[in-house]
């Protein structure tokens, strides 16, 4: 079984992050798409909204959609979950052949900042969601998406438009001044 492994704070799920998921569907040959999001990512300290709501956007957004699953697995550490984990998790619960790893452009720099990454490029095949100017090296598969869309600028600005619609009005009221903190473990890596 091909799987392709999408994770993220998803904090809103947003435009951009549908457009990498309807890419996923249409340019991979995965047999399924797993969308997980964080409880927190490892690189970040705090998040605005709450995993568990964080998880029931991602499930109205794509759960519905043929091939997707969204997934629980890192909500349900309650700690920050390098992507090594994830991967070694669904290797274990799905009999794998190929396990594609969905990452945005803009993580490429700090790729060799994260958990095991020598054995991650051992487990998985990285598949690059162009954002902006940010080159991608051709020993990466690509999926051409130029949303140019950040999860904080939404959370800044409440710009309904840039959210997915079936959840836009719930989450910009939710954005609405609320802030939750959560410590980061400093020896996390993604």
């Amino acid at each position: 079984m091909k799987i392709a492994l999408f994770g993220g704070s998803f904090d809103p799920p947003h435009l951009g992050h549908d457009a990498v998921v309807k890419a996923a569907l249409e340019q991979l040959d995965a047999d399924k798409l797993i969308i997980m999001p964080t409880f927190i990512s490892p690189f970040k300290s705090e998040f605005s909204a709450p995993p568990l709501l964080r998880l029931k956007w991602a499930n109205e957004a794509w759960g519905a959609l043929p091939k997707v699953c969204v997934s629980d697995y890192e909500i349900a550490q309650n700690r920050p979950v390098p992507t090594i984990e994830s991967v070694r998790h669904m290797r274990q619960i799905y009999a794998v052949s190929e396990l594609y790893l969905i990452i945005g452009a803009d993580h490429l720099a700090s790729l060799d900042k994260w958990h095991e990454i020598e054995e991650l490029f051992k487990l998985a095949t990285f598949v690059v969601a162009s954002r902006g100017n940010v080159a991608v090296p051709e020993n990466f598969k690509i999926l051409n998406i130029n949303a140019p869309v950040s999860s904080s600028q939404i959370r800044q600005n409440l710009d309904k438009s840039l959210m997915i619609p079936c959840i836009a009005d719930e989450a910009a009221k939710f954005y609405q001044g609320k802030t939750c903190k959560k410590e980061s473990n400093e020896s996390s890596k993604s």
